[in-house]
């Protein structure tokens, strides 16, 4: 049966918590509004703390129906297989999606990373010989650094989504928790999307489109992420899924051919065309879910 009073609350607060902080983005003149310092929008720091609104959500509805904090699902444990699905299996599907997009668009790949170029330029860098070298390295440490920083503050999206309401969902059914889970999770991001954080705001039927796009990536990641949740009974594997999926999504974007850029399609992870390998990985681990691992209730748990 679902616990109907404590996912109302849990939705509540962390739709609330959140949406009003992206009101506030908006109030202060959008993405690239209000400055807090030379190059650092206002924005960056609001759309961090806002990410923790699923974590508030989590806590509120515990202590609003006084829910109890015995199966929190915070602890380091196995199997590995899952923690291999979380780190290099959803780095390597965001690969295929980039490889997709180029695939289908080869023009739109150089070589040159004439992105990365312009970035190094924007800063006052000298342009490097060898900038295939930069590149990798950014590759590099998106792969193996960034993950670790990025699962922090997604820690405050998983410790809700993944902690808190896919098991309130579960007694559905593991598809259609999936879906639902997957569908709240991106419609959650809309208002952000409507600013152009994902998107930008020049594409074709913006912001619907990139609304509608949205929900297919949502969906494919959190099927995956719910799998290594379900498959330890822990959140952290799915935070530091989600950093990963933060860290690498964007790397495409580096070999994009200027005046080639199509961010409804790719190569960005968010893109219908970026977004194929994850399809593909959240195909090939939810058609078998794992038996529910018992719920880590803290790190010092066994």
């Amino acid at each position: 049966m679902i616990e109907r009073r404590r996912v109302a609350v849990y939705l509540l607060v962390t739709f609330g918590f959140t949406w009003s902080l992206h009101g506030v983005v908006w109030a202060t003149g959008g993405l690239e509004g209000a400055e807090i310092g030379p190059g650092l929008p206002v924005s960056l720091p609001i759309i961090l703390v806002s990410m923790f609104g699923p974590a508030f959500g989590h806590l509120a509805a515990r202590v609003v129906t006084r829910e109890g904090w015995d199966d929190l699902r915070l602890g380091f444990r196995g199997p590995v297989r899952a923690w291999v699905v979380a780190w290099p299996g959803l780095a390597a599907a965001a690969f295929v999606g980039a490889l997709a997009y180029f695939a289908v668009f080869p023009d739109a790949f150089d070589p040159s990373f004439p992105v990365l170029v312009d970035q190094l330029a924007a800063i006052g860098d000298e342009v490097p010989l060898d900038v295939t070298a930069v590149a990798i390295a950014q590759i590099a440490s998106a792969l193996v650094l960034a993950p670790f920083i990025n699962a922090v503050p997604a820690f405050g999206e998983e410790f809700g989504w993944r902690g808190y309401l896919q098991w309130k969902l579960r007694p559905l059914g593991w598809r259609p928790m999936v879906l639902w889970t997957g569908l709240i999770w991106g419609v959650w991001h809309w208002p952000l999307i409507a600013l152009g954080y994902n998107y930008g705001t020049g594409y074709p039927g913006a912001p619907w489109t990139g609304m509608a796009a949205f929900l297919v990536f949502a969906t494919a990641v959190g099927a995956v992420l719910a799998w290594v949740t379900e498959a330890t009974g822990s959140v952290f594997p799915a935070s530091l899924g989600h950093g990963v999926v933060n860290a690498v999504a964007g790397v495409g974007v580096l070999a994009v051919a200027t005046g080639t850029d199509t961010p409804l399609l790719g190569p960005t992870s968010v893109g219908l065309l970026g977004v194929v390998g994850f399809v593909a990985l959240a195909w090939l681990v939810a058609r078998r879910p794992p038996e529910p691992a018992e719920p880590v209730a803290s790190a010092g748990s066994p």
